[in-house]
C-alpha cells in the first residue's frame, strides 16, 4: 500500500464494506453476500468463494448484525435480561456454558442487567434480538411490544405457565428439599431455614422454603424455624439465639446459600457451638470457600452445564417452532457431603 492510500494520521478509518469486498475479489456485491452468509442453493465455484474469503480476511470485513438479520429473518442473538440479583460464581458459571452452547447453534449471547435503569424496550430495540429471556415474567405491555415486533420471548427460572412453551420451569424447590430430606436422614427432626437479608432475592429463597417446608410435612417433621440472618455479626448471633432458645430446639438449618451457612458456621463456633454436634447446616451453590471452611461445608451443588444445555435446547426449540422439551423435575442439584452435616 502507498502513502497515498494510507488515512491521514489520526483520521478515523472508514469500516470496509461489501462493495470494497467486491472490488478487491473481482466479483459483485450479490456474489460477497451468499458467499459470507453461507446462503444455500447458490452455485459459486470454490476458487471464487476462497478468493471472497481472502478479500474480506485481508480488508477486516465483516457483515452487519442488520444485513444477516435481512437475509435470515431473523437475528442472531439471544438476549438474557439479568435480574437485580447478586451475581456470584454460581450464575457466572453459567453464563459462561450458556454463551458457549448458544454460540455452538449460530446464536450470540448479551446480557443486560434490567437494574440498569434504562427501559428494556430501548434495549431490545437498539439490537434486535432473535429471543429475550428473562428470569421473571415481564409485564403483559411490554410481552405486547415484544410480539408486536416478532421478537420471541421466554422465561427461565420463574414464570405463570402458560403451556405456551414459553417458561423453563427450573424447580427451586427441589433445591430446599434436597436440603431437608439430607438432614433428616442424618437424624435431624427439628429443622431451622435461614432466610436471606437481601431482599432481592426473596422470590428464589421463598422457592426453597417451599421446598423444605413441603419435604418437612412428608415425612412428619415440624414446620421448620425460620429466622432472618443479615450477614452481620448481631444478625447471625440474633437466628443463632431464635433456634437455640426454640423449643424443641433446632438441631440443623437450611441455609439460603453458602454465604450465609459459613456465617452461620462461624457465628455458631464464635457462640461455643460444635458443628455438626450442636448445630448441623447445609448451603447451596458450593462456593469454592465451601471446600477449604472449617468445618467443611455441605451444600447443595448445581450442574450449570446441564442447566445452560436446557436453557438452550429449549430456546432453540421456540426460535425453529419446535415443541418445547419435556420440564425437568430436576436440573443437575447434588448433596455434596461434608463435615458441617
Amino acid at each position: 500500500m502507498t502513502s497515498s492510500s494510507r488515512a491521514p494520521k489520526g483520521a478515523k478509518r472508514r469500516r470496509p464494506t461489501a462493495a470494497d469486498v467486491a472490488h478487491r475479489a473481482g466479483v459483485s456485491r450479490a456474489t460477497v453476500s451468499y458467499v459470507l452468509n453461507n446462503t444455500p442453493h447458490q452455485v459459486i465455484p470454490e476458487t471464487t468463494r476462497e478468493r471472497v474469503r481472502a478479500a474480506a480476511a485481508d480488508l477486516g470485513y465483516t457483515p452487519s448484525a442488520a444485513a444477516r438479520a435481512l437475509i435470515k429473518g431473523r437475528s442472531d442473538v439471544a438476549l438474557l435480561v439479568l435480574p437485580d440479583w447478586p451475581i456470584g460464581p454460581t450464575m457466572g458459571s453459567l453464563f459462561e456454558r450458556l454463551s458457549y452452547a448458544l454460540g455452538e447453534h449460530g446464536l450470540t449471547f448479551v446480557t443486560h442487567p434490567r437494574a440498569a435503569g434504562r427501559p428494556l424496550s430501548d434495549v431490545w430495540k437498539a439490537i434486535t434480538p432473535a429471543i429475550v429471556v428473562t428470569f421473571e415474567d415481564l409485564g403483559q405491555d411490554e410481552i405486547d411490544k415484544l410480539e408486536r415486533a416478532g421478537i420471541d420471548y421466554s422465561v427461565a427460572l420463574f414464570g405463570d405457565p402458560r403451556g405456551d412453551g414459553r417458561v423453563m420451569d427450573i424447580p427451586q424447590q427441589q433445591t430446599g428439599r434436597l436440603q431437608a430430606e439430607h438432614l433428616a436422614a442424618a437424624g435431624h427432626r427439628t429443622l431451622g431455614y435461614a432466610w436471606p437479608g437481601d431482599p432481592r432475592v426473596s422470590t428464589l429463597a421463598e422457592q426453597r422454603l417451599n421446598g423444605v417446608r413441603r419435604t418437612c410435612a412428608d415425612l412428619g417433621l415440624a414446620e421448620p424455624n425460620v429466622a432472618p440472618v443479615p450477614l452481620t455479626l448481631d444478625g447471625v448471633a440474633q437466628a443463632l439465639h431464635t433456634w437455640r432458645t426454640a423449643s424443641p430446639t433446632v438441631t440443623a438449618v437450611c441455609a439460603y446459600n453458602d454465604d450465609i451457612a459459613l456465617a452461620i458456621c462461624a457465628g455458631a463456633q464464635r457462640q461455643g457451638l460444635a458443628v455438626p454436634h450442636d448445630l448441623a447446616v447445609i448451603g447451596v451453590d458450593d462456593l469454592p470457600a465451601a471446600s477449604v471452611a472449617s468445618p467443611t461445608l455441605t451444600t447443595v451443588r448445581f450442574d450449570t452445564n446441564a442447566l445452560a444445555d436446557y436453557i438452550t435446547d429449549s430456546i432453540v426449540r421456540r426460535l425453529e417452532g419446535r415443541p418445547a422439551a419435556k420440564q425437568p423435575t430436576v436440573v443437575g442439584q447434588s448433596v455434596i457431603c461434608r463435615e458441617s452435616t
